[in-house]
């Protein structure tokens, strides 16, 4: 590391103003920051410093990401070796999941990063760190069958129209890996939805290509009760839920996986454990009332536990819902923010057959209002003080 360390103080001047690279100054530090924690300290004014910046915070969550990932690999070899009826070693299943996989993550951070690359260069300021967790996480919510070519297009969008015209990390409003899902889902919905798209064709760069023997389904089980004619046509609850190895988006199937991601940002402190709770208690909570009072349909009657593990319920939970920028930031509303969240997300897939997910659209919907939320909280804390004080001084 020492003889990094001085090859990068070697060729900085050349990327100061002045050098012969000046215009990709802002390059050269974010690669820079990223290897190296900064040793400048303020030289004027009230600064609060601490051990940790944010480019270790986003690393941290990549970390958490692993496990999801890699299980989603592999599954993502088991759902194709399964459906063309061939067998296959756990190395052949994980190799063909990465070299499906491979190729998503590559153009997810090509495009965001290029982007954001040429906005701070032209803006004249620091790359931000943000787009590390993006990056990785537009991946592993779409189907492992979506094109490049559009998973390309859907990373521009969302970083330009949500993240950058806002003025960058820190500053959206929206949850930038769900708004690129919002755009495929409403652009191409074909490639986002069905029961073709989440099993890997022959073509493992997301070219298409064959993939189904004759009598083989590759439906989700959300994707089994939005269309089921009986209140009891749901998949009935197996194991395979909760280790993940049923189709569905390349990194939400495992329970397993998911809750290892979750204890290791709760143990370094990186995510709210009450906005985790709180999306799993509202989720659980309309499930039940649809259980007991709801319409006599396969969703309204799926046992609350299945939802909670199917989909992308436990992902958009852990990585999602507490993504620190666009959820509530008050600790009491945090509980609100969850809370709405996990009733939104039932709300959606019952009584909306044509989008049997909704974790989604219930977090993007909480995204908007989470000011608010924030707002309601202050304001009731200051006149709850307010009548204590008045209280005190009578």
């Amino acid at each position: 590391m020492k003889a990094l360390r001085n090859y990068l103080d070697k060729i900085k001047p050349n990327f100061e103003e002045g050098g012969k690279f000046h215009a990709f100054r802002s390059v050269f530090d974010g690669f820079e920051t990223f290897l190296f924690v900064p040793n400048t300290t303020s030289k004027s004014g009230t600064h609060i410093h601490d051990a940790i910046d944010s480019k270790r915070i986003m690393s941290m969550v990549v970390i958490a990401l692993i496990p999801a990932l890699l299980f989603g690999m592999y599954n993502v070899g088991y759902q194709h070796f399964r459906a063309t009826g061939v067998e296959g070693s756990f190395i052949e299943l994980f190799g063909y999941g990465f070299l499906a996989v491979l190729p998503k993550i590559i153009v997810s951070y090509v495009v965001g990063l290029g982007i954001e690359f040429v906005v701070a260069q032209w803006k004249k300021e620091e790359i931000q760190e943000g787009f590390l967790v993006s990056g990785i996480l537009i991946p592993m919510i779409v189907p492992v069958d979506c094109p490049l070519w559009m998973l390309a297009v859907a990373t521009a969008f969302s970083v330009i129209f949500a993240k950058e015209v806002f003025g960058g990390t820190g500053m959206n409003i929206f949850n930038v890996a769900l708004i690129t899902r919002a755009f495929l889902f409403f652009a191409y919905p074909t490639k986002m939805s069905g029961d073709s798209v989440w099993v890997a064709g022959d073509s493992i760069f997301g070219l298409g290509g064959d993939k189904f023997v004759d009598g083989f389904s590759g439906a989700t089980a959300l994707g089994v009760a939005s269309v089921a004619p009986t209140s009891d046509g749901y998949l009935p609850f197996s194991w395979d839920m909760v280790t993940g190895l049923i189709p569905g988006s390349i990194g939400e199937t495992s329970v397993i996986a998911i809750a290892i991601g979750a204890v290791i940002l709760l143990w370094t402190g990186i995510a709210s454990w009450k906005t985790m709770f709180s999306v799993f208690v509202g989720g659980a909570f309309m499930a039940w009332i649809f259980n007991e009072f709801g319409p006599d349909t396969a969703m309204a009657r799926m046992p609350w536990y299945e939802h909670l593990v199917l989909g992308g319920f436990c992902f958009g939970a852990v990585f999602m819902a507490t993504d620190p920028v666009t959820s509530a930031r008050t600790e009491t509303g945090k509980y609100i923010f969850g809370f709405l969240i996990g009733v939104m997300a039932i709300i959606i897939r019952v009584l909306n057959p044509g989008y049997p997910e909704g974790m989604m659209l219930a977090i993007l919907l909480m995204n908007i209002f989470a000011p608010l939320i924030d707002y309601c909280v202050v304001q009731n804390n200051i006149s709850r003080r307010e009548k204590r004080a008045i209280k005190s001084n009578n």
